[in-house]
């Protein structure tokens, strides 16, 4: 018997790394969706770096500017994933690759499947 609550297409979508996800079926294949983001440095954190790397530590302004774009290009994926129909993206990478001095994209992709 299975105990657990079925999944809403509109109220919510699972994310995993994972292939599939655990105690749920895979009932629909929808497809690669994918989401990105290119970010620029800007002159205040490019200071702020420059004297974090004489005395060393965490560069927070970086470590901030990478979150908010992980978080961008998710909730990108996330939105072309619901056009297709799914409530759950499977196997997401992230990548990141430098496109100018100063500007990276930070990109994440996935499956978008439904499951039960």
């Amino acid at each position: 018997m299975n105990d657990r609550p079925p999944l809403a297409r509109s109220s919510r979508m699972l994310l995993t790394t994972l292939e599939s996800v655990p105690g749920h079926k895979t009932v629909k294949h929808l497809g690669l969706v994918q989401g990105s983001t290119v970010r620029a440095k800007n002159v205040g954190r490019d200071i702020a770096a420059g004297l974090k790397n004489i005395v060393g530590g965490e560069l927070k302004g970086y470590t901030e500017l990478l979150q908010e774009a992980r978080q961008e290009a998710t909730q990108r994926m996330m939105q072309e994933a619901s056009k297709m129909g799914a409530n759950a993206v499977v196997n997401i990478r992230f990548a990141t690759s430098s496109l100018t001095q100063g500007a990276a994209e930070l990109f994440v992709y996935g499956t978008a499947v439904q499951i039960d």
